[in-house]
């Protein structure tokens, strides 16, 4: 790639932002999208006819929420149950009055369990390793908060306080929070760990009901719709009309999620609170998840990058080959989306493998260049406050790290 081509901008930092307003606050999840990247990208290369966004990893739903900010209708799709989940609460108009009827309710109900003052039979649920990732007592007022969301009728109203809650179950947990895979404290850590698990759950939905307040001040003079798909994009996109968005914003993950980012993982405890069946499954499920033996693309930057991590370690090589794979794929199949003259925003990052700095950006690109596009920028961001490790364990060995990403391309790409 040239010079010219790419640009370091450290207007896209957005240092001093805060990233939490409006339903942004909602929900703590790996690797999120700020929004201010997303609006930014969204007034730059929308125009006053634009009608729809689209998502193709989705995640907890940042550009959903900006577009529909903007009045625009917004489409995106995630494998991840706990992430759908997050995407609809945080686009969702919940209506105010019933909802603080049922805070209400629910205050009440948390004080008389914690003080005793009622009783009743607590259904406890069944997952595997339950015991390993929680006290007792935790699974003990869990269930009850479980029990008191599984009446609520309203199914905004619902889905609202499964959000809190699943953020309730991942920090009330004996894992390590500071951690997106699954680390169990150490004896010590949990011989002192005593969650308020009322408290936490109260103060989510205090935080998320002021989140919400903003949004639907924000939308009220608004009509804008978002609908959540569970579609694999590197398998076909359905139901969305070919040469219907206008834009395409999106941060797809960096790797596949065992060696990189671990969606699944972080999403797990919450999904099995849930009922999500196979939770421990995801991570094999999203790009890259699933195995493939290394065959020539025939696009020469792909067939060069997995060859020379192939030449080093075999396996690992693979591993990146599945990724990029499924990664062209999915571009392939969300090309047809788009209509002409309009655009694609990717987010990525070049993570490393073997000591050797993939060019996730490049392949970006010339993957969009195989399918019509033309390229129109890429700029380059520092990370400052995306939600990430400063190192990682790639190969999972205990005490083997090696440095995460730090910067961010903004891959900008136009419909010929």
């Amino acid at each position: 790639m040239n010079y010219a081509e790419k640009w370091a901008d450290s207007s896209w930092d957005f240092k001093l932002e805060n990233t939490k307003t409006e339903t942004h606050c909602y929900h703590n999840y790996p690797a999120m999208m700020i929004p201010q990247i997303a609006k930014r990208l969204i007034n730059t290369y929308t125009s006053n006819d634009s009608k729809m966004l689209f998502d193709p990893y989705c995640g907890t739903g940042t550009s959903l929420v900006e577009a529909n900010l903007k009045g625009i209708n917004a489409v995106g799709t995630d494998l991840n149950p706990l992430a759908r989940l997050i995407s609809k609460t945080k686009t969702s108009k919940v209506e105010l009055q019933i909802l603080d009827l049922y805070l209400k309710e629910f205050n009440d109900f948390a004080f008389n369990i914690n003080f005793g003052l009622n009783r009743f039979n607590i259904v406890l649920p069944n997952f595997a390793n339950m015991d390993f990732w929680f006290k007792k007592d935790t699974i003990k007022k869990l269930a009850v908060i479980k029990q008191f969301i599984d009446n609520i009728a309203d199914e905004k109203v619902k889905n609202f306080f499964w959000v809190a809650f699943s953020e309730t179950v991942r920090e009330s947990s004996l894992t390590k929070n500071n951690e997106f895979k699954l680390y169990r404290m150490s004896e010590k850590q949990r011989a002192k760990f005593n969650p308020d698990v009322y408290g936490i759950i109260n103060s989510k939905l205090a935080r998320n009901r002021k989140g919400l307040v903003q949004y639907l001040e924000k939308t009220k003079n608004i009509k804008s719709e978002t609908i959540i798909y569970d579609f694999n994009t590197s398998e076909g996109v359905f139901d969305i009309e070919k040469k219907s968005i206008d834009i395409i914003i999106t941060s797809p993950p960096y790797g596949d999620s065992r060696t990189t980012v671990a969606y699944g993982q972080f999403s797990r405890l919450a999904n099995q609170w849930l009922g999500v069946d196979n939770a421990s499954q995801i991570d094999n499920q999203l790009m890259g998840g699933r195995a493939k033996k290394i065959e020539k693309t025939g696009i020469l930057i792909v067939d060069r990058t997995v060859n020379s991590i192939a030449e080093i370690d075999e396996k690992r090589g693979q591993e990146v080959y599945s990724f990029y794979y499924d990664y062209w794929k999915s571009i392939t199949n969300v090309s047809s989306l788009i209509k002409k003259g309009k655009y694609a925003c990717y987010v990525v990052g070049n993570r490393r493998v073997k000591g050797i700095t993939l060019p996730t950006h490049e392949i970006t690109k010339v993957l969009f260049e195989e399918n019509g596009f033309k390229h129109k920028n890429t700029f380059v961001r520092n990370i400052p406050n995306k939600r990430m490790p400063s190192e990682n364990s790639p190969t999972n060995i205990v005490g083997e790290k090696s440095k995460t990403i730090t910067n961010e391309y903004i891959v900008v790409m136009q419909k010929i």
